[in-house]
């Protein structure tokens, strides 16, 4: 019963959109509806808005942070208590992917990613951002920089040396964050992605 309490309001949890909450606050327009339509800090920034930018990020980011926290302190003194986190961190980043209060349309998770690596460990989560803030400084693509983090976040997990279930967590986050960067990728290719602050 506790597992499930906590998977379901980890999902939830992850389910606020800080994009569109910061954008009704500041008066901006709803991120779905200009730019890449994506409900994320990015997206936000386009709007010429870094202040709201910045809190879409750091909420996202919170979120997920948070959703790891209560389930390590409440985590079940038992054998399967990090896949217990695991699990909780997933379903947070679940949420944010497909939000029940934006009808599962959600962002791509970037932000709520780095809130769950810095939980599960702050060196993991440093990394990713180092990784991702080197890249955009050297080519500007927001995008290319996300993924590029996400191909590295499990090597970290790994040299790290990580219990095998946050390895395994890692790798499926990764995963889903380089699924949703589908589009992306194509426009990569084919030269059409904009570059951060465009």
């Amino acid at each position: 019963m506790m597992f499930l309490l906590f998977i379901v309001g980890a999902y939830l949890l992850g389910s606020v959109s800080f994009a569109v909450l910061t954008s009704y606050v500041f008066r901006l327009p709803d991120p779905r509806t200009y730019g890449s339509h994506n409900p994320g800090a990015t997206n936000v920034l386009r709007s010429g808005k870094k202040l709201a930018a910045a809190l879409t990020l750091l909420g996202d980011a919170a979120k997920g942070w948070l959703a790891v926290w209560l389930a390590q302190k409440f985590a079940p003194a038992t054998d399967d208590a990090l896949w217990f986190v695991a699990a909780v961190a997933l379903a947070a980043f679940l949420g944010h992917l497909f939000p029940i209060f934006l009808r599962f349309k959600g962002g791509k998770g970037v932000a709520t990613a780095l809130g769950v690596m810095l939980a599960i460990n702050v060196w993991l989560g440093l990394a990713a951002l180092a990784t991702w803030i080197l890249v955009s400084f050297i080519f500007r693509y927001s995008s290319l920089s996300a993924l590029l983090a996400a191909l590295c976040a499990p090597a970290f997990a790994w040299l790290l040396k990580l219990p095998a279930e946050y390895i395994v967590l890692t790798v499926v986050i990764s995963l889903l964050l380089i699924w949703r960067h589908k589009h992306n990728i194509q426009n990569l290719l084919s030269g059409k992605e904009g570059k951060i602050g465009t």
